[in-house]
């Protein structure tokens, strides 16, 4: 990669928010999920959590590609353990939810670690989800219509959770591991060869702290002599 195109990816990674995510519960409409992706990648999110619908995602990995490249995504088959991974994270679960003990968006904390649950187009957040929610939060409406459409209400709870934590001087320091952000620089700037190490169940080569190839040779003569590290990428977020 030149210098500067080294930078601007650094300039991203340094205002990613590892403890800041989006549950998509049931999402099934390609283009709101595409639209979710963008909008989490907008607010400096590093990475997403998916439910599967029942019906699959049609034709999902054809319309979202673009800002969704960098966010990570983790598909789920239920909502429970999309929660329950997120909770073992330490992070708080706040649904876009109608309900008795909803209160309105801006009042949410949202500089503590937390993921926003969104829910289904028609069917809104489940009955199981709603419970495991630590809190419920609604978007005023003054209008004939109920309710948004899903990516728009997601980008205006996340655009307040992005203010929020801009005062909270949150965006001000890299807050990824090294480790992680060594990955993203090399799988960004290396997309042909990061989806050859997948796509041939490869480790990633030895990288140095900017992502590059330490001793680039070597790795590819590993390579051809069937020596290169496995791994199973079947578990990793995408």
């Amino acid at each position: 990669m030149t210098p500067e195109r080294t930078e601007k990816l650094l300039k991203v990674l340094h205002r990613r928010q590892p403890d800041l995510t989006l549950i998509a519960d049931q999402v099934n409409k390609p283009r709101n999920l595409s639209a979710l992706i963008r909008n989490c990648d907008a607010v400096g999110i590093h990475s997403v959590h998916t439910v599967v619908p029942k019906e699959g995602y049609r034709t999902y990995r054809g319309t979202a590609k673009g800002s969704d490249f960098y966010v990570k995504t983790r598909q789920h088959h239920d909502v429970v353990s999309a929660i329950e991974t997120v909770k073992a994270q330490g992070m708080k679960v706040v649904a876009a939810h109608f309900s008795d003990r909803a209160i309105d968006y801006r009042d949410f904390d949202y500089t503590q670690p937390c993921a926003v649950l969104m829910g289904a187009e028609k069917q809104g957040v489940s009955d199981i989800a709603s419970d495991m929610a630590d809190a419920h939060v609604t978007i005023p409406m003054m209008g004939m219509v109920s309710s948004l459409n899903v990516s728009t209400a997601a980008g205006i709870i996340l655009v307040e959770a992005q203010h929020q934590r801009l005062q909270a001087g949150l965006y001000d320091q890299p807050r990824l591991e090294q480790k992680e952000m060594c990955r993203c620089l090399f799988e960004w700037g290396n997309r042909d060869l990061a989806k050859f190490c997948r796509d041939n169940g490869l480790a990633y080569p030895p990288l140095d702290e900017i992502g590059d190839v330490i001793d680039a040779p070597g790795w590819y003569q590993s390579v051809r002599d069937g020596k290169a590290t496995s791994f199973d990428w079947s578990e990793q977020a995408v």
